[in-house]
C-alpha cells in the first residue's frame, strides 16, 4: 500500500523558465579564507553566464574579487555572506564580515580608512561604470559591516573600452 502524501505538503510544479538577468538572486557563504575570493569569482561567472550578463564579467568579477578578498581578511569569524542580485538594470553586490563598528572614534577611524584603502580598486571600477559603492555597519542581527557595490548594466558593458573616461 503506497504511503499517502503529507497533506501540508505544498506542491511546487518545476519552473522551466530559462534563466534570465532579472532572476538573478544568489546568497552563499564563504570560508574566511584566501582561496575564498577564487571562489567567489567562479562562482559569480557562472551566475552571470548563465543569465546572460557575459557582457558586465570583468568589472562584475573585478568587484566580486575585491569585496571577498577585503571581508576575508577583517572578518573575526570563520566566514562571509555574499549576495549577488540583478534588479532595474543594475548588478548589486554584498557582502557581509562580522568585524564590528567599533565605538571609539579614533578606532573606528583607523579602521574605516584601512577599509576604504583596502577597496580603493573596487572605487575605480565602480567609477567607471558609473556605479557607486561603500561600507557601514549592517543591518543584520549579528552586526559587523556590509560592503556594498552597484554596478549599471549599460555602463558596466563598456568597462575596459576606450569610451574616453580615464
Amino acid at each position: 500500500m503506497p504511503m499517502p502524501r503529507c497533506p501540508l505538503a505544498p506542491v511546487f510544479p518545476a519552473d522551466f523558465t530559462a534563466p534570465m538577468p532579472e532572476t538573478v538572486s544568489y546568497s552563499l557563504t564563504l570560508p574566511a579564507a584566501l582561496a575564498s575570493p577564487a571562489l567567489a569569482r567562479a562562482t559569480a561567472r557562472a551566475v552571470l553566464k548563465a543569465h546572460d550578463l557575459h557582457d558586465m564579467l570583468d568589472p562584475a568579477l573585478q568587484v566580486v574579487g575585491e569585496l571577498t578578498a577585503v571581508a576575508a581578511q577583517f572578518t573575526e569569524s570563520a566566514d562571509f555572506y555574499l549576495s549577488l542580485r540583478y534588479r532595474a538594470g543594475t548588478l548589486r553586490v554584498i557582502v557581509y564580515d562580522n568585524h564590528p563598528r567599533h565605538t571609539q572614534p579614533h578606532l573606528a577611524t583607523a579602521c574605516d580608512t584601512r577599509r576604504r584603502a583596502a577597496l580603493r580598486v573596487l572605487g575605480c571600477v565602480c567609477r567607471a561604470c558609473d556605479g557607486d559603492w561603500g561600507f557601514g555597519e549592517s543591518r543584520e542581527p549579528g552586526g559587523g559591516t556590509r560592503m556594498w557595490a552597484r554596478l549599471p548594466r549599460e555602463s558596466a558593458a563598456t568597462y575596459g573600452t576606450d569610451t574616453g573616461r580615464g
